[in-house]
C-alpha cells in the first residue's frame, strides 16, 4: 500500500479538486497525486489509461462516463456517488462585447455569427454538435466552423489566444482561464444540466481511503470548494 492517492478528474472538477487538496491530505494522510486533469482524446485520455491498467485511486468524471467505466469494470460500482452538477456556458475573448444568448434564438444568431467555435470532447461538446445544432436547425452551418479542442487543451484557452471567437464547455472549466469573459449560461430552454460522479478505481491499493475521500466530496466540507469552481455540490 502506498503513501499516495492516485486521483484522475474531468476538466470540469479540476479546479474544485486542486483546492481540496489540501483538505484531503489532511483527512487521509497522503499525498495526492494528480495523474490527469481531463477526460481527453486518444491515448493520454482517462478511458485509456485505465483500460492499459493504469492505477488510479479515485475516477471523478460525468455521471454517464462513469456508468460506462463501471460496465467496463474499471470503476467500482459499490460506492460510487454523484458530487456535483453543471451548467453549460459560453465565453468571448477579453474585450468582446458581451453577447445575447439570452434565448434559443439570440444564441442561434450569435453562433451564426462567429467565424469559429471551440467545444471540447467532453459532454459539453457533444450535446452542442449532436444535440443544439441540430435542434436549432444550424448543423449544415455550424459544423464545418466548429472545432473539436482535444489534447487537455481547454477550450477558453483557444478563444483566449484570438484563434477562436466563442467557445462552449461547462462553466466550471471556462472560468479559471484567463484572458475570456461574459461566461454565459446557456438559455434555459437549451441548458443541460450535468451531474459529474466519483468512484474508486478497481486497481487501487487503497480502495477504503478512497471511498473515505468520495464520501468527503460529497459531503458539505467540500461544498464551499465545489460551488466556488462554478458548479453545484449534490
Amino acid at each position: 500500500m502506498t503513501n499516495e492517492l492516485r486521483i484522475m478528474t474531468s476538466g470540469a472538477f479540476t479546479a474544485a479538486h486542486l483546492q481540496l487538496i489540501p483538505a484531503i491530505e489532511k483527512l487521509t494522510g497522503k499525498k495526492v497525486v494528480t495523474v490527469t486533469t481531463s477526460v481527453g482524446t486518444g491515448e493520454t485520455s482517462i478511458a485509456s489509461r485505465l483500460k492499459r491498467g493504469e492505477v488510479a485511486d479515485v475516477v471523478i468524471v460525468a455521471d454517464d462516463l462513469q456508468q460506462q467505466f463501471i460496465a467496463d469494470q474499471l470503476v467500482l460500482d459499490a460506492g460510487h456517488r454523484r458530487i456535483a452538477s453543471s451548467m453549460i456556458g459560453i465565453a468571448v475573448r477579453a474585450g468582446q462585447p458581451k453577447p445575447d444568448v439570452s434565448t434559443a434564438e439570440a444564441f442561434k444568431l450569435f453562433m451564426l455569427a462567429a467565424k469559429y467555435v471551440a467545444y471540447s470532447a467532453s459532454v459539453s461538446g457533444k450535446y452542442l454538435t449532436t444535440e443544439i445544432y441540430p435542434r436549432l436547425g444550424i448543423a449544415d452551418e455550424m459544423m464545418p466552423k466548429s472545432h473539436l479542442i482535444t489534447g487537455g487543451v481547454r477550450t477558453g484557452a483557444v478563444v483566449a489566444r484570438g484563434e477562436a471567437d466563442v467557445c462552449c464547455q461547462q462553466i466550471s472549466e471556462m472560468l479559471p482561464v484567463e484572458g475570456i469573459a461574459h461566461i454565459t449560461p446557456l438559455p434555459p430552454e437549451l441548458q443541460k444540466v450535468s451531474f459529474f460522479a466519483a468512484g474508486v478505481g478497481v486497481n487501487s491499493a487503497d480502495k477504503a481511503t478512497a471511498q473515505q475521500l468520495i464520501d468527503f466530496l460529497a459531503s458539505p466540507a467540500a461544498a464551499a470548494a465545489i460551488r466556488q469552481s462554478g458548479l453545484e455540490p449534490v
